[in-house]
């Protein structure tokens, strides 16, 4: 995952100035910074403070970034810092409730964000592999709550006995998309290898 060539590829475009590879950086990314953000126990405001700092360090940042495929780390960690950096300044005048791990290392706590990232990231590029069914079939049974059999046997026009190996068949094709076969065959080891 760290080898990304899509990263590297938007890197470079907007590096050379490609709005539109730029746009696609937000947008993959903004997630990332979200979640860095909540779990350092920032309210909205806050959170839309950081992200607009992240993405200026971004673009200060991004001419001389060496290695583009560490950009979600890069990202991760730039956020972090900006979080606290932001606590930092209000809990002069306000109380602010810290991380629950605070003894938690801030490079691990970056490293698990963007490893969450990115298994989000690959997850939803092989769901966009599947066919149209088999998207609405998994969405349908994965909502929160679950429909109901007999809404789904409706909606896709099925018969109850076959919506369960439908969502067997769904599943083996998921597994078998190249995103989650590259995800499955690198290893939970190297993932997190730095």
């Amino acid at each position: 995952m760290r080898d990304d060539p899509t990263v590297v590829d938007l890197v470079t475009r907007a590096r050379d100035g490609e709005k539109n590879a730029w746009d696609e950086l937000v947008e993959r990314y903004a997630p990332l910074v979200y979640s860095v953000c909540r779990r350092c126990g920032l309210a909205q405001p806050d959170i839309d403070d950081v992200g607009q700092s992240v993405w200026l360090r971004l673009v200060e940042h991004l001419p001389g970034l060496r290695e583009p495929a560490a950009l979600p780390g890069w990202i991760a960690t730039t956020t972090q810092r900006e979080c606290f950096r932001l606590i930092r300044a209000t809990s002069r005048t306000e109380p602010v409730d810290f991380v629950q791990a605070p003894d938690v290392p801030e490079q691990a706590i970056a490293e698990e964000e963007v490893l969450r990232h990115e298994r989000k990231t690959i997850l939803r590029t092989a769901f966009a592999e599947l066919s149209r069914r088999c998207q609405v079939l998994l969405g349908l049974l994965m909502q929160d709550p679950p429909a109901p059999y007999d809404e789904i046997s409706r909606r896709l026009q099925v018969p109850i006995g076959s919506i369960g190996p439908n969502r067997a068949r769904c599943l083996t094709r998921l597994r078998q998309t190249p995103a989650l076969a590259r995800l499955a065959a690198d290893g939970p080891d190297d993932r997190t290898r730095g």
